[in-house]
């Protein structure tokens, strides 16, 4: 059984919430926005919560102020493969030409062992993401993909998370995984110099990197997982949730660093109801609460 609904990439703004989900959806193929939340009286203030889709990859995105700043510990893989568009190239070149205005090159777009057509770009609002020609042969990928360096205090621990997190998520299963050779002078020898993985319905890549990058994961980009019933909250917040401190309003942050929002899917039918009334009275419940307590939200938003 795999997740009623897929794990969604939650990225975290100061103001830009709607400017930069309106520029994404402008710019990706099959994307638009799906509901415009108002939070009201948060510890941040009156916050905008956007849920939209890019390529069929539902994303969330929250104006809360200037607390964490986006880093290239988590990025998005964006694949194009020529076997399904034949114009992948001239496509992915758009795109790059979209995202680097305004941001900077992190890897210039160009040719590289793994890729005829490869670049690893900042976009304006400091996401990242990396877009590549793919090879067609071998199991197609989505589109987008959340990928995961593992660096600074955890790199070398890519393929140890990868597998943890297939143990908590239904549905999961490894996917590539190709490691660093020997001579490698900065990566240990069979450390992950690549990997994938479905948890649930939801392709992730990880990698490990030796080099000092002096940045690791935080809460700008955090993963909502979208729960049935109290069971399933109940599991994943006992799996995932290792930093007592770092639980607020159903966020956690597990023991690689990485956060994640435990969440009812019934909270946010709730949210994207349009009732601002019910909205208020939930969001006054599940600010008080650090694992959510979903029979406390239900009674607050009759």
């Amino acid at each position: 059984m795999t997740l009623a609904k897929p794990i969604t990439p939650h990225l975290w703004f100061d103001t830009q919430a709607e400017e930069a989900a309106s520029f994404y959806c402008s710019v990706f193929p099959d994307s638009g926005i799906d509901a415009a939340i108002r939070l009201r009286q948060t510890p941040s203030g009156d916050c905008d919560v956007l849920q939209f889709h890019l390529c069929g990859q539902p994303f969330m995105a929250i104006s809360a102020g200037p607390h964490f700043r986006f880093n290239p510990s988590v990025s998005f893989f964006v694949n194009f493969d020529p076997s399904r568009d034949p114009q992948a190239r001239e496509h992915l070149d758009a795109l790059w030409s979209a995202l680097v205005d305004g941001g900077q090159a992190l890897m210039p777009l160009g040719e590289y062992p793994f890729s005829a057509h490869y670049g690893w770009v900042q976009d304006r609002y400091g996401l990242s993401w990396q877009l590549i020609l793919t090879r067609p042969e071998g199991e197609p990928r989505p589109m987008i993909m959340p990928s995961l360096l593992f660096t600074g205090e955890v790199c070398g621990k890519a393929q140890e998370a990868g597998a943890f997190y297939r143990s908590v998520f239904e549905g999961s299963r490894e996917g590539t995984f190709v490691a660093y050779p020997a001579g490698d002078a900065t990566n240990r020898e069979g450390s992950t110099m690549f990997s994938d993985f479905r948890l649930g319905d939801t392709w992730f890549a990880a990698m490990d990197s030796g080099y000092p990058h002096g940045f690791a994961f935080n809460e700008a980009i955090s993963f909502l997982v979208p729960c049935r019933d109290q069971a399933e909250i109940d599991r994943h917040w006992a799996a995932l949730s290792t930093v007592p401190e770092s639980e607020q309003c159903g966020w956690c942050k597990d023991r690689f660093g990485l956060s994640w929002q435990i969440s009812p899917i019934a909270m946010h039918e709730i949210l994207a109801s349009g009732d601002q009334a019910t909205i208020d009275r939930v969001t006054r419940a599940f600010l008080s609460m650090h694992k959510i307590d979903l029979a406390r939200l239900e009674a607050a938003a009759k």
